[in-house]
């Protein structure tokens, strides 16, 4: 893999990520931007009641909103339309974001472009591409997590109007917040507990588990199981875990790095499978990985991929329940669930 950093006009790094050595990428950004008009008016605030912290992001009001192909800023750059990334072609593009939710010293927002191509999809790419993409993945999760101020990392990608994106263009985003985030305090704090009761990984026993009851399964490889969880909170949800816990993409093996692309394109293209529309199905799809401080040892690296469609003409909106109180109520049972994204594997 090679990286390629460079700067655009207002100050903001970008970075291209390519297989092979030979792409030259640091193209100038022409484009008139102010660098001390780029927002850094976050603010963190800590809810005195529950001690979740709460992003308050109001600059983010007057971002891009739904913009024809034509005008799309994640296309490379064309003579006479210069877009966020300047170089007229890329395999993977990683800058910061515009209209960041976390910027200056409450974190920083990366995006990723996982190809220049506007029409298609992650589903699409090739092993290679996605290859190259866990690579992205894993030197920013590297090298944000090295810097001061930054307690955790996390690569998402959101898919489909009905998500809430607003972006056409196949892309995710890369998150350093400066503060552990409410689930992963959660999960540390159970896995703790258990560690102390038993003496056991918490981890560990739920992935060795599935495995051995197996209703649950959608997908086992030498390197990777996935699986709907137990108490599934969303209609189709799976888990994708390395057979061998690490704490962070970093830390993953060579072998199941090399495996990954074909195990998570086959769970993308099932997910489009799952319901008999032309459109592809929404979806979010988001790493877990241990912060850079407390509780590494026993975290366990993995991936989440729920969406929020329940059939073929209905979503899942969350009700009063679980907006209001975090009570969740799932329309489809998990082992429904397994067997449905079983059957839909590629031939």
């Amino acid at each position: 893999m090679k990286r390629t950093s460079t700067r655009l006009a207002d100050g903001r790094e970008i970075f291209y990520y390519d297989t092979g050595d030979g792409a030259a990428r640091a193209f100038p950004d022409t484009r008139p931007l102010d660098a001390s008009a780029t927002p850094s008016s976050s603010e963190v605030r800590r809810d005195p009641l529950l001690g979740d912290r709460v992003v308050i992001a109001s600059h983010r009001q007057g971002r891009t909103y739904h913009p024809p192909a034509d005008a799309c800023p994640l296309c490379p750059s064309t003579r006479g339309r210069a877009s966020e990334i300047p170089a007229p072609d890329y395999e993977v593009a990683v800058f910061e974001n515009r209209f960041p939710s976390l910027a200056g010293d409450t974190g920083r927002c990366e995006v990723i472009c996982f190809t220049p191509d506007h029409r298609t999809s992650f589903a699409e790419l090739d092993e290679e591409r996605a290859a190259l993409v866990l690579a992205a993945w894993s030197d920013r999760t590297a090298d944000l997590s090295a810097r001061e101020g930054f307690q955790q990392v996390y690569c998402f990608e959101n898919r489909g109007t009905e998500i809430g994106v607003t972006l056409a263009h196949p892309h995710g985003q890369i998150y350093a917040f400066p503060f552990v985030t409410p689930r992963t305090t959660r999960m540390l704090a159970t896995v703790a507990a258990h560690r102390e009761r038993t003496g056991g990984n918490l981890f560990d026993e739920v992935l060795a588990a599935e495995r051995a009851e197996g209703t649950r399964v959608v997908l086992e490889t030498e390197h990777w199981t996935a699986f709907v969880p137990y108490a599934a909170r969303w209609p189709y949800e799976v888990h994708l875990y390395p057979r061998h816990r690490v704490p962070d993409l970093p830390a993953l093996g060579d072998a199941a790095r090399a495996e990954f692309p074909r195990v998570y394109l086959e769970l993308l293209r099932r997910f489009d499978r799952l319901f008999d529309r032309p459109e592809p199905t929404p979806y979010i799809s988001a790493w877990h990985q241990a912060p850079a401080g407390e509780g590494r040892a026993d975290f366990a690296l993995h991936l989440e991929l729920f969406t929020i469609r329940r059939t073929a003409d209905k979503l899942k909106y969350l009700a009063g329940t679980e907006s209001g109180m975090e009570a969740y109520m799932n329309d489809v049972r998990p082992e429904d669930a397994a067997a449905r994204l079983r059957e839909v594997a590629s031939a």
